[in-house]
């Protein structure tokens, strides 16, 4: 089964089309990142704007480059939520569009599910059961997934999310926007031992994260340097914040992966690429002889190959919508 995909969901328009939710016939990412960097962040309104002119172009490049045309695909796949408003709605309308015109079925995608189903195409191999981080700018999650749509949240933020706490902190160390890229490339080489900065904890609830009193500690450690005119070992500090992060994400991931009892372990989002990270649970899963995987680098940021790996299994599962599909800027992980 052939389908195309689209992703808008924030600052990449992207579309792919997937062949049986596991290989990749063409993958296209039209990228604002420089656009927002002037801004030091991403702009709904301008993200919204740059969705509106990239989405025919994108999808026009993914058929050719899968050498089909429209009428060859078998359905249509859309993130439909969780994101910004504006940005879903661009592709939501586009993809309903093509559905209307085409007569395809519409196949409707959260976002975060998609994460999880970028591992598919980086490991073919890998089924349900698993456990699964999942860890971007504005989620993170510990899941388990018990089948391809049928997800429990154990365990999430409950304030910053990891790479929100990481792109706060590299903007406050002087890194430009993407901030938790830059911070991950100078932590490379930096002591990670030279500040102790604290490892939050939720009370009562060893699964769930809180990177707030993180962040603002590394925050206020670099404004009171400034104010007194100290001049700090960047390097260092980038290192020392980031194995704090990853401190965290690696104590309840295994610390869930322990009481469940689970034998394979996941990770997805953006920060899945964060270096430290994949050595750290790649170490720790060798260690306990648990299977490991996680998405090759360049799924590990949005795109629509992953949109079109979870469509399948959703379609599978009788998923799918008609003209009435709206886009939702929020939805728990959970529902179908």
């Amino acid at each position: 089964m052939k389908i195309l995909a689209l992703e808008s969901s924030c600052d990449e328009t992207a579309a792919a089309v997937v062949e049986d939710g596991r290989k990749v016939l063409s993958s296209v990412v039209a990228s604002q990142v420089e656009e927002h960097k002037l801004y030091g962040g991403v702009v709904p309104e301008i993200a919204s704007r740059r969705h509106c002119e990239a989405v025919v172009p994108v999808t026009k490049k993914a058929l050719e480059d899968a050498g089909m045309q429209l009428s060859d695909v078998d359905a249509l796949a859309v993130t439909y939520a969780p994101g910004l408003i504006g940005a879903l709605l661009v592709g939501v309308n586009f993809a309903k569009g093509l559905s209307m015109a085409s007569g395809k079925p519409l196949i409707p995608v959260h976002h975060l599910r998609s994460h999880v189903a970028a591992n598919y195409i980086t490991s073919p191999e890998l089924k349900p059961p698993f456990l699964c981080l999942v860890v971007s700018g504005g989620h993170t999650h510990i899941v388990n997934v018990e089948d391809y749509t049928k997800i429990t949240v154990l365990g999430q933020t409950r304030d910053d999310a990891a790479g929100e706490a990481f792109d706060k902190a590299a903007r406050t160390m002087g890194m430009p926007y993407p901030g938790g890229i830059e911070l991950d490339k100078t932590a490379e080489g930096g002591n990670d031992c030279a500040f102790d900065l604290p490892h939050p904890r939720v009370d009562g609830s060893p699964y769930d994260f809180s990177f707030s009193g993180l962040k603002t500690a590394v925050i206020n450690l670099i404004h009171n340097a400034q104010q007194r005119g100290i001049e700090l070992p960047v390097k260092d500090l980038a290192a020392s914040y980031r194995r704090a992060v990853v401190d965290c994400l690696e104590r309840n991931f295994v610390k869930a992966a322990e009481d469940t009892g689970a034998t394979k372990l996941v990770i997805a989002g953006g920060v899945s690429a964060n270096r430290l990270l994949r050595r750290r649970l790649e170490v720790v899963c060798s260690e306990r002889g648990w299977q490991f995987s996680r998405p090759d680098i360049s799924l590990c940021g949005d795109n629509a190959a992953m949109v079109g790996a979870q469509a399948y299994y959703e379609f599978l599962a009788g998923h799918t919508a008609g003209n009435d599909l709206n886009a939702r800027p929020e939805m728990p992980m959970e529902a179908n």
